[in-house]
C-alpha cells in the first residue's frame, strides 16, 4: 500500500489523523515543504510509529543539507521535482523491493536465517563473514525478482562472481549470462556490439551480426565497470532499460528484448552523478537494488578459507604441504589493496616457489614481511615468542603508514581511527 502525503494536508491535525488510522503502509511519498507542518517532522513521526514504512521524500529544492538530514532520519530516497511518472514508478518499485527483502531478513520475522536456498548457485563464493553471508542472502532474494542490481566494491572483491551467482539463482539460469567490460566499449562500435546489425548496414559490415541484447535474450547482461561508459552512450543504454526495445543497425523496426541487467563498479557513481559525469536517470534505473561487497581487509576471517582454496587450485601438479603458522599470520595481517585477486596471485607465486614444500614465510612476497623484523627483534631481546600488544600495534600502524606512502588521512581511514589519534601515535613512535 502506498500513501502520498503532500500539500493537501493543510494542518498537523490531518497528519495525526493519518497516523491514527491504524493502517500499515509499505511506502509513503512525503513532500518536504507542506503547509502547516514540515515533511521532515512527518518523516520523524512515521519512522517512530511505523519504522518499516519506506519513505520517499519529494522536493522542488535541491538542498544537500536537507537531503542528508532526511536520509539520516531514515528516508529511503530523496527525489527532486518535477519527477516523471516513469522515474517515480521506478522509485516506488525499488522501495517495495527493498521492503520485501528487509521484511524477510528482519530479526523478528520467522525467516531469520541467512541460510541459502540456492546453495549451488552461491557455492563459488567462499566466505564465513556474517556481513558477506547477509549480502549473499539479499542477493538471492533479489534474484527471485527481475529488478536491476548495482554491485559496488573495490577491484578484486568478486563482483562478477556475485552477479553470476544471482543469475544462477534466478529463473533465467537456463539462458545466457553475458559479461561485458564497459571500459572497452567504444562509441563507434557500441550500436553494433549491443544492438547487432544487418549485412551492409555500415562500411565493413560484410555479414549480419547478433548483438549482446539478442544473444542474451531471456538471460542476464552483466555490465562491468559501468562507470566507464561514455556519457554520450549512456542515453542509448537508458532507452533499452526504459522501453525494453532497441533498433538493430540497418533496420527501422524496433526489436523487443527480455534481459535482466546487473551492473558493477568500483567507482563512486554518486559523485559521478552529482558532477554530471553519469546520467541521473540511468543511475536510478541501474540502482534498483544495491549490493556492496566489502574489501578483504574487512573480512579477515575469510583469508584462511580463500588461501586454502587457492592452495588446492594451484597445487594439483606440485603437491602441497600446507601453509606454515607464521606464513598464515602474515597473510592475515596484510591488507590486500588488490583484494581477493591479489591473495590468489600471492598463493600462486608461493606454490610455484615452494615446489611441493610447506609454504613458509620465505616463499611469500617481501612486502608482506615488513612487520616481521619488529616482532623478531623484540622476541630475541626478551627471549619470548609473544610480543606485547603495544609492539604489535606499533608494527601494524607503521606497516599501514608505509603502505599508504605516509599519507596520514588514508592511513587513519584504513585503521578506522581519527586523524588526531594517528598523529599522537606517530609522534610517540618518533615518526613525523
Amino acid at each position: 500500500m502506498v500513501s502520498k502525503i503532500s500539500d493537501q494536508n493543510k494542518t498537523p491535525t490531518k497528519r495525526q489523523l493519518f497516523l491514527k488510522t491504524g493502517k500499515s503502509f509499505d511506502v509513503a511519498l512525503i513532500d518536504v515543504n507542506m503547509q502547516g507542518t514540515s515533511g521532515v517532522e512527518l518523516l520523524d513521526t512515521i519512522k517512530s510509529t511505523s519504522p518499516n514504512t519506506e519513505c520517499l521524500m519529494l522536493t522542488g529544492i535541491n538542498d544537500a543539507r536537507i537531503a542528508v538530514k532526511c536520509l539520516k532520519k531514515g528516508a529511503s530516497d530523496y527525489l527532486l521535482k518535477p519527477i516523471s511518472r516513469d522515474n517515480l514508478g521506478l522509485a516506488v518499485k525499488c522501495a517495495l523491493e527493498r521492503k520485501r527483502v528487509l521484511d524477510i531478513l528482519h530479526p523478528r520475522k520467522k525467516m531469520t536465517s541467512t541460510a541459502l536456498i540456492h546453495v549451488e548457485a552461491f557455492r563459488p563464493i567462499i566466505t564465513r563473514s556474517p556481513n558477506v553471508l547477509k549480502i549473499l542472502k539479499e542477493a538471492e532474494l533479489h534474484a527471485m525478482s527481475d529488478i536491476p542490481i548495482l554491485i559496488t566494491g573495490e577491484s578484486g572483491t568478486g563482483k562478477e562472481l556475485l552477479a553470476k551467482a544471482v543469475h544462477c539463482a534466478s529463473f533465467r539460469t537456463e539462458f545466457s549470462f553475458t559479461p561485458i567490460n564497459m571500459a572497452s566499449v567504444t562509441g563507434s562500435l557500441f550500436d553494433a556490439e549491443f544492438f547487432g546489425c544487418t549485412k551492409g548496414a555500415f562500411t565493413g559490415a560484410e555479414k549480419a551480426r547478433m548483438g549482446h541484447l539478442e544473444q542474451t535474450n531471456k538471460g542476464t547482461l552483466f555490465l562491468d565497470e559501468i562507470g566507464d561508459l561514455p556519457l554520450d552512450l549512456q542515453g542509448k543504454l537508458l532507452r533499452v532499460l526504459q522501453e525494453g526495445e532497441y533498433l538493430k543497425l540497418g533496420t527501422s523496426k524496433p526489436q523487443k528484448t527480455d534481459v535482466r541487467f546487473i551492473s558493477a563498479t568500483n567507482a563512486d557513481l554518486d559523485r559521478f552523478k552529482d558532477k554530471g559525469m553519469f546520467r541521473k536517470d540511468l543511475y536510478y534505473r541501474l540502482k534498483g537494488a544495491l549490493l556492496h561487497l566489502p574489501p578483504l581487509r574487512e573480512r579477515k576471517e575469510d583469508i584462511p578459507l580463500l588461501a586454502d582454496k587457492f592452495l588446492k587450485e594451484f597445487s594439483y601438479v606440485s603437491g602441497k604441504e600446507g601453509i606454515s603458522k607464521e606464513a598464515g599470520i602474515l597473510l592475515i595481517n596484510y591488507d590486500y589493496p588488490g583484494n581477493i585477486r591479489e591473495l590468489r596471485s600471492i598463493i600462486q607465486l608461493a606454490v610455484n616457489l615452494a615446489q611441493g614444500k610447506q609454504i613458509s614465510a620465505d616463499f611469500l612476497p617481501t612486502y608482506l614481511l615488513k612487520g616481521k623484523p619488529v616482532l623478531r627483534s623484540y622476541s630475541q631481546q626478551e627471549g619470548s615468542s609473544i610480543a606485547p600488544l603495544k609492539e604489535v600495534e606499533k608494527a601494524h600502524v607503521l606497516k599501514i603508514y608505509e603502505q599508504t606512502d605516509r599519507i596520514k588521512t588514508q592511513t587513519a581511514k584504513l585503521l578506522s581511527i581519527g586523524l588526531n589519534t594517528l598523529r599522537r601515535k606517530l609522534n610517540a613512535y618518533g615518526v613525523a
